[in-house]
């Protein structure tokens, strides 16, 4: 099993010898998104054992290398192109928000494949990115369009962590709300960590919306959340996040979540029989006091088998040959039947009402 560092310590040595394979795992330790982290970490590496259960990738082991997506974007990078430049890791995977890949992507700059996991904005066209997240076009339209017809909601207030993925995102919403007869009643961003949401909350309270969208990572979901209910906010107004789950609904607490929604490519609760099978196949190996199942950790073990098909399809880990073989690529994964087009992964995603603690799966969209 991968061996995983605490925060701030170094990155693992990476294996040597021509019958290894290093895939650089990126994701977060630290931080307002360091609540992903554990669940980050186990679908990984159930991945990695699953490959390497089934004879590994080109006749090579599949040896995860942890970096911890959490550090500050620049550092992040440097250390990604530190182990590139000296050939120690063969691709890079992993959850980490978009200011990190945004960072990354340059230092790399197309030398080994780069699987981008996490939903994101959308747009990106830099070579070697392979991405398997959702985008605004399968995810956030359509739960807006959603809740206009199925809800009558129409007027939204925009609460988003102040970086690229929230700002980029809160543009989409407000360019399709405006084609669906929606409005943008307020528009508001917060630092990376923040606790107090006071002010903001009198804001979203003034505006007269019928429901937020939260553009927020991790933790700073959780301390909105519990605020948002304190107030007495939940009585009226919906929240929908495209980036919440499992353990933002455990850390927030049953009473914050009633009339929070969500949507994303794969729930734990999910009964479909490939879902089924990769949460008994991830209780099997880690047993009943794992990190919980949901969409974030999931795409870390779609970001591996998403390098694995590509490797094995191109004959060659590199990136040249894996990107001329990537369109048209389809495979089956506990989102079930997933396809490459434009490099990135053309999947189904679900809306689902959070339900306490759990997600209550209502639509696919």
């Amino acid at each position: 099993m991968t061996s995983f560092p605490d925060p701030g310590r170094a990155t693992a040595v990476p294996a040597r010898g021509s019958e290894v394979l290093n895939v650089a795992l990126v994701v977060p330790l630290q931080g307002p998104a360091g609540i992903f982290g554990p669940s980050c970490e186990t679908c990984a590496t159930l991945a990695a054992e699953e490959v390497n259960a089934a004879g590994g990738v080109l006749g090579r082991e599949l040896n995860l290398v942890p970096v911890d997506g959490g550090a500050p974007p620049a550092v992040v990078a440097a250390e990604l192109d530190a182990l590139v430049s000296a050939g120690a890791v063969d691709a890079v995977t992993g959850w980490h928000i978009s200011a990190v890949r945004e960072a990354v992507a340059p230092r790399i700059r197309g030398r080994v494949p780069y699987a981008y996991t996490a939903l994101y904005e959308g747009g990106e066209q830099r070579p070697g990115l392979f991405l398997t997240g959702e985008t605004p076009d399968l995810q956030l339209g359509p739960s807006l369009s959603w809740f206009a017809e199925a809800a009558g909601v129409r007027r939204w207030t925009i609460v988003g962590d102040d970086y690229v993925w929230p700002r980029r995102s809160a543009q989409v919403a407000a360019e399709h709300l405006r084609r669906i007869g929606g409005t943008v009643c307020d528009k508001m961003y917060v630092p990376l960590g923040t606790e107090d949401f006071s002010r903001v909350l009198r804001r979203v309270e003034a505006s007269g919306c019928d429901a937020v969208l939260m553009l927020l990572i991790g933790n700073d979901a959780v301390e909105f959340n519990r605020a948002f209910c304190a107030l007495g906010l939940d009585r009226e107004i919906l929240r929908f996040s495209s980036l919440i789950e499992e353990n933002v609904l455990l850390a927030s607490g049953p009473e914050n979540t009633r009339g929070l929604l969500t949507s994303a490519g794969y729930f734990e609760d999910l009964a479909t029989a490939s879902g089924l099978d990769f949460a008994a196949a991830h209780a099997h190996r880690f047993g009943p006091d794992a990190p919980v199942l949901n969409s974030l950790g999931e795409s870390c073990y779609e970001g591996v088998r998403l390098l694995t098909e590509l490797m094995r399809r191109a004959g060659s880990p590199e990136v040249p040959a894996m990107t001329a073989v990537a369109e048209g690529l389809a495979y089956e994964s506990p989102r079930g039947t997933v396809e490459v087009h434009g490099r990135h992964l053309r999947q189904q995603v679900f809306l689902a009402v959070a339900d306490g603690v759990a997600w209550d799966v209502v639509q696919q969209l």
